[in-house]
């Protein structure tokens, strides 16, 4: 039988849910969709805790599907501009990126670093702290959502850091930057703070109040 479904409207924002008695198998994964302004303030607010916090508590770059390829690796393949011929030990040759954080393309992947959108930092200090390990290392590892892990001109991603928006913005492409930033952040169901929250309206102010819709991943 068709499960139902129920669309539930905040503020202009649908969150789909499987309707009661819906059988696992067949239950639609949970949405979130709602224009960018809307968006940003369906976001919870809360202050950022940073006590605890440590890298190693996000296990990242690991080879989930057992192909041979670490995280960063599935990334540099699957946003390649130029095809990219991967040997032995997934040692990737060919190839060309483009980081639409500063506007520069690279060919020697070992200057491209593989930017969590949100950081890891700031995940911690926007509820991740409360998670199990489990969900910690699949938020490092998200390879569901091309927003949640992006790859950027080394240096670019080591000035941004572990800063939110209200610290930290590229040099081009801000909109998009915002736009997958809220995203990611819906997706997990993270947090904003006071400052955080008005540095990305001020941004979407001047942007296109494009729909933002993500697939749940807790």
């Amino acid at each position: 039988m068709t499960a139902l479904v129920l669309t539930l409207l905040t503020s202009g924002s649908a969150v789909v849910l499987p309707a009661v008695g819906a059988a696992p198998a067949a239950a639609a994964a949970k949405q979130y969709s709602a224009p960018l302004s809307v968006a940003i303030g369906d976001l919870v607010g809360a202050s950022e805790v940073r006590t605890g916090y440590s890298r190693t508590l996000f296990k990242h770059w690991t080879d989930a599907d057992g192909d041979g390829c670490s995280t960063r690796n599935e990334v540099l393949i699957a946003e390649a501009d130029d095809p990219v011929t991967v040997g032995s030990g997934c040692s990737l040759t060919g190839g060309r990126w483009f980081s639409y954080y500063d506007g520069v393309s690279w060919t020697d992947p070992s200057d491209v670093d593989i930017d969590h959108m949100v950081p890891l930092a700031e995940a911690w200090d926007s509820g991740a702290s409360g998670w199990s390990s489990t969900t910690r290392e699949a938020f490092a590892n998200d390879l569901d959502d091309y927003r949640s892990l992006v790859g950027v001109t080394d240096n670019v991603n080591q000035s941004k850091s572990d800063q939110d928006p209200a610290d930290w913005l590229p040099a081009q492409r801000v909109c998009r930057y915002v736009r997958e930033w809220v995203a990611v952040k819906h997706r997990w169901r993270l947090s904003v703070d006071a400052a955080e929250r008005s540095a990305l309206s001020s941004v979407a102010s001047g942007c296109s109040d494009t729909t933002i819709t993500v697939t749940l991943a807790r």
